[in-house]
């Protein structure tokens, strides 16, 4: 797939049919959280965004067992599912290969064992919905979807892509070498993902995780290398890397953007100074805003729902469901991943 030929996203039925609500396969959102840091802010921004933009589907929140039972209660009094997860780690006395910030981040492949879930959307702490994005759960089934990453920040220095500088979000301006054979294939940033839990898929991960040296962006580069053959991109607006303000500024539509990552250095609304380079830029400082203003908004917050008497309920009125998303009912079938020995 050529790196213009995105999927398409604006679903389109074709015909309705309404069926209880027993038959409709379950969904969620789900975030990982480490540790005792205010990284838990990101994670309650997130679950507000999703409140606010109305999405119907609950937010899971993969937890380490160093998280504070104090951190859990607060993300469990946002409406949030919290589940705990055991660490998973790379290779032994192999994580030098890989920046240390990020190996903790392999345990994110836990998320493939949640399969009372038939489909879910894996979103970093650091992100922030902007707009209903419930539609990417009707994707056809058997793929991975993500957006494209970006090769020119400094931390890919140490890749051909970077040295060249050649990236996949502009491929006609600085050209593959041909002397360089095949083009790198297309890389996604795995800040969101949307995925299909499978425990096959779950425990295949593990076993090739233990015969494959981590690289510089750990379970990034896994995963990329793991889902290469099954990954269709698609459009930057369901995951904004800040960096593309500035790096590739032509293929930003800020204005349409629903999915926002705060990933940028500095970046972080809830550590914000605007000292970092970039920082100052106007259209950051609106999005710090935009993030904040989610943040504080007290009407956002999680309220329980009331349990009405016999008398009071109202009847319960069906929700339309797309003929292509129930096409395919049954068991799921999983596309057999690459092994990225």
């Amino acid at each position: 797939m050529a790196p213009h030929e995105l999927v398409q996203t604006d679903v389109k039925p074709t015909g309705i049919v309404t069926k209880p609500a027993t038959t409709v396969p379950s969904r969620a959102y789900v975030s990982f959280l480490a540790g005792n840091g205010d990284y838990v802010k990101g994670v309650v921004g997130l679950a507000k965004g999703l409140r606010k933009v109305k999405s119907q589907y609950p937010l899971v929140v993969a937890v380490l067992p160093d998280v504070p039972e104090e951190h859990r209660k607060i993300l469990e009094s946002q409406g949030c599912i919290v589940k705990e997860i055991e660490p998973v780690y790379p290779p032994e006395n192999q994580t030098q290969f890989a920046m240390p910030h990020y190996v903790i981040n392999y345990s994110k492949l836990r998320i493939w064992e949640f399969v009372e879930y038939s489909k879910m959307i894996y979103l970093d702490g650091d992100i922030l919905v902007y707009d209903n994005i419930d539609h990417l759960f009707d994707f056809p089934d058997g793929h991975l979807y993500a957006v494209m990453d970006c090769f020119c920040e400094k931390t890919w220095s140490h890749t051909s892509q970077y040295k060249i500088g050649y990236c996949q979000q502009c491929p006609d301006k600085v050209t593959w070498p041909v002397e360089l054979g095949q083009p790198p294939a297309l890389y996604f940033n795995a800040g969101m993902l949307v995925f299909e839990p499978s425990l096959s898929t779950y425990e295949h991960l593990l076993k090739t995780l233990k015969i494959t040296l981590p690289t510089p962006f750990a379970e990034q580069d896994f995963l990329n290398m793991y889902f290469k053959d099954i990954y269709k991109p698609i459009p930057l607006v369901y995951n904004l890397v800040l960096a593309m303000l500035w790096r590739h500024p032509e293929n930003v539509e800020l204005e349409k953007v629903k999915v926002a990552h705060y990933c940028a250095a500095g970046s972080k609304p809830w550590r914000y100074t605007g000292e970092e380079e970039n920082m100052q830029r106007e259209d950051i400082k609106m999005l710090i805003q935009k993030w904040w203003d989610i943040y504080n908004d007290e009407s956002l917050d999680y309220k329980k729902p009331t349990v009405a008497t016999e008398a009071e309920a109202e009847p319960v009125k069906l929700q339309p469901l797309i003929i292509d998303a129930l096409s395919n009912a049954g068991e799921i079938q999983y596309v057999t991943a690459p092994l990225a020995a």
